[in-house]
């Protein structure tokens, strides 16, 4: 009967993890609320700069940063909702309204392992590096052939690994 009992609180234990679900989707929503307000914030400036008729310097550069770095957050956000969907699949229940009428998974979400959870998040996570890194790119000074080839070894190994990335995880 001891048995019993310490076997089924240590089966309810794994509820624990609802706090990570529901912490990592406020963390998700707060991240989409702050990359809208940048993007707001992106577009307010841009009307506001063709209102003026006044072109700063460098103003693409600052719109396709705010822009990027929205971007940026977003997929933080996606890494956060992949992550909760993952958890609670994996250790509290199937979220049911995922499926269609037939019962079959949406497999977006769907995660049945931890290693298909790690391949999702790592996936989105490469794609903040590649964004993060076109956000440096943009603001970069170029000052010599050798900075320019540099940059095109860079794109092209990203792209190399993009991929090579698009691979895992496929039959053959």
């Amino acid at each position: 009967m001891l048995e019993e009992v310490f076997e089924n609180g240590l089966w309810s234990s794994r509820f624990v993890i609802i706090l990570a679900v529901i912490f990592g989707l406020i963390g998700a929503i707060l991240l989409f609320v702050v990359a809208s307000f940048d993007v707001y914030e992106t577009a307010v400036y841009v009307i506001n700069t063709y209102l003026t008729h006044v072109h700063p310097e460098n103003f693409h550069e600052e719109v396709i940063g705010g822009i990027i770095g929205a971007v940026d957050l977003y997929l933080i956000g996606v890494v956060m909702v992949i992550f909760s969907f993952g958890l609670y699949e994996l250790f509290i229940s199937e979220i049911d309204p995922a499926k269609d009428e037939e019962g079959k998974e949406n497999q977006l979400l769907a995660v049945h392992s931890l290693d298909q959870l790690k391949d999702k998040i790592s996936k989105v996570i490469v794609m903040v590096l590649v964004v993060g890194f076109f956000q440096k790119v943009g603001h970069t000074a170029y000052n010599s052939a050798l900075d320019l080839l540099y940059l095109a070894l860079s794109i092209a190994a990203i792209a190399v690994g993009l991929f090579f990335l698009s691979k895992v995880g496929k039959a053959h």
